[in-house]
């Protein structure tokens, strides 16, 4: 089991790559015209999605890794160089292609689960999430670990949920200067977490560096 303030840690970095607000534009777009049925439904499928996709990845991640022969420190350099592109695309204020794309969303606009795909998959709970979640997940052990875990991925979609069902004010109280801003906030804090993640990898990779 892990400190508090790595818990913590955890938590808003998963927050920043999630960046509810990013989806708001695409949650508005697909939901255009719906009832206010069809919008608590898509936000709750997408919300109930993201924690199931993430939760799954966070027990099965030790199985992928075996699988594939792939160390945690290596995996920590992937995840890390994932994150810092959709780092860098949020910056410059744009949804990463890694997260969805246009055929994506061409097709989701034809289909009554869009609160699934693309919004909860693979908008929200996409390859920066699912990686940053196994690393945290084998950093410990035990059930008390994963429980925490499983915890903060809950608070997480639970903000997520709440996000997007305030969609509609959100926008329209923010508009799409606001919107940019809160996304290149993001985007700056979540290159910091990229970077760290890397270092870390790179570090068990080559114990050497420490004494470089």
């Amino acid at each position: 089991m892990e400190s508090l303030t790595d818990y913590t840690r955890f938590t808003i970095a998963l927050m920043a790559i999630l960046d509810p607000f990013a989806a708001v534009p695409v949650y508005l777009s697909l939901t255009a015209g719906g009832s206010a049925t069809v919008k608590r439904v898509t936000a709750i499928s997408a919300a109930a999605t993201c924690f199931a996709v993430l939760v799954i990845a966070a027990f099965s991640g030790e199985l992928v890794l075996a699988a594939l022969g792939t160390s945690l420190d290596a995996f920590r350099v992937g995840g890390g160089i994932v994150l810092l592109l959709m780092a860098v695309a949020m910056l410059g204020a744009q949804t990463s292609p890694l997260s969805r794309t246009p055929e994506e969303i061409n097709e989701a606009a034809q289909k009554a689960s869009i609160g699934v795909v693309p919004i909860g998959l693979p908008l929200l709970a996409g390859p920066g999430a699912i990686s940053t979640t196994i690393i945290q997940m084998e950093r410990g052990m035990g059930w008390v670990h994963a429980a925490i875990i499983v915890l903060c991925i809950g608070i997480v979609c639970s903000t997520v949920w709440i996000v997007l069902r305030l969609a509609v004010p959100i926008g329209a109280r923010l508009g799409v200067i606001g919107l940019n801003i809160l996304n290149r906030l993001f985007g700056l804090l979540l290159a910091a977490i990229a970077v760290q993640i890397m270092a870390n990898g790179l570090v068990g990779l080559f114990p050497g560096l420490l004494r470089a």
